[in-house]
């Protein structure tokens, strides 16, 4: 299998963190969504895409990640029991809607001063990330992990979230009023799936 996509992408570091769990062999092509590896594989030439060993491209990050967890046996990231299987999927909804606030922030900051929408639309998705960050620290497993006592679908999800939003906004210090969540995202960080990407 081929992973395409930018580093610095918050869903291709999602799916390179859950490859690195199930213990797939693959291989990593840093590409950006105009390439041609990545059109001719992803008609919407978006990041990440993961070609397959049949050759198939497969896109979106929900999509990929299910893929993957089905490609190996243990350790199941996506729970079989359904109710469990939701939760997991709620806490996946939940990072990828911070980090999809994070990028709007990331963008305007970016974009040149004629372009920007100004601070109300920053302090609108800030409040985005805040919401999701006080839901994270609420419903933080007792054991270390989002949900239960492993490491599943959700962790992977609000690390991912977690690790855009220090990369994006290093001077918030989102740490100082999420103890819980602050706890388990250094014990994440410790995991060989997280490190591997540095």
């Amino acid at each position: 299998m081929k992973l395409l996509g930018s580093s610095r992408s918050p869903y291709v570091q999602k799916v390179r963190i859950a490859m690195v769990e199930k213990g797939l062999a693959f291989e990593y092509d840093p590409a950006l969504p105009n390439s041609d590896e990545v059109t001719g594989a992803n008609p919407l030439a978006k990041i990440p895409t993961l070609i397959r060993d049949d050759g198939k491209g497969l896109y979106d990050s929900s999509v990929i990640v299910e893929y993957v967890d089905g490609c190996a046996g243990n350790p199941t990231l996506l729970p079989k029991d359904f109710e469990a299987r939701i939760e997991a999927r709620r806490w996946e909804a939940l990072g990828n809607g911070v980090t999809d606030a994070t990028v709007q922030i990331s963008h305007e900051h970016r974009a040149p001063p004629e372009q920007r929408k100004g601070p109300e639309f920053i302090a609108k998705h800030q409040r985005k990330i805040d919401a999701g960050l006080d839901a994270m620290e609420r419903d933080m497993g007792p054991n270390g992990f989002c949900m239960g006592s492993s490491f599943t679908l959700a962790d992977v999800g609000c690390a991912s979230a977690l690790l855009y939003l220090d990369l994006a906004q290093p001077d918030l210090k989102w740490r100082d009023t999420h103890p819980k969540l602050a706890k388990a995202f250094a014990q994440w960080k410790e995991r060989p799936s997280l490190k591997a990407l540095a």
